[in-house]
C-alpha cells in the first residue's frame, strides 16, 4: 500500500509535465508552462523555468520565413513582449516558492501567448 503512493504521485507528476503544452486561444497562440518538477526556491529551478519561458516564446511567435528582416524584426518583437508578459507570472511563482507556499500541481503552470 505504501509503495503505491508514491507511484501514483509519479505518474500524476509525470503526466502533468507534459511541457510546453500548445493550444490555440481565441486570438493568439498560447502554450502552457509547467513547472511543478521545478523548486523554484533555488537558482537553478528559477534559471530553468526562465529558459522554459523563452522555449514557449519562441513556439509561438514562430513567423514564416523569418530570414527578411522586417519578418525577423517581427518575430523578436514578439518573443520579447511574450517573454515580458509572463514575467509578472514567473515573478508571483518563484515569490510563493520562496515564501514556502504550497502549490497544486494542476496550478504549477503558466501561459505564455502571443498578441
Amino acid at each position: 500500500m505504501l509503495k503505491t503512493i508514491p507511484a501514483l504521485a509519479a505518474l500524476a507528476v509525470a503526466g502533468a509535465l507534459v511541457v510546453p503544452t500548445v493550444s490555440q486561444a481565441a486570438e493568439s497562440n498560447s502554450v502552457r508552462v509547467s513547472y511543478a518538477d521545478l523548486n523554484l526556491a533555488s537558482q537553478r529551478g528559477q534559471h530553468l523555468l526562465s529558459s522554459r519561458i523563452t522555449h514557449a516564446a519562441q513556439t509561438v511567435c514562430e513567423i514564416e520565413d523569418s530570414r527578411e528582416p522586417a519578418l525577423a524584426q517581427a518575430t523578436n518583437a514578439c518573443r520579447t513582449d511574450a517573454v515580458e508578459r509572463a514575467r509578472p507570472a514567473y515573478e508571483a511563482a518563484v515569490a510563493s516558492a520562496r515564501g514556502g507556499t504550497v502549490t497544486v500541481l494542476d496550478a504549477a503552470a503558466l501561459i505564455v501567448s502571443a498578441r
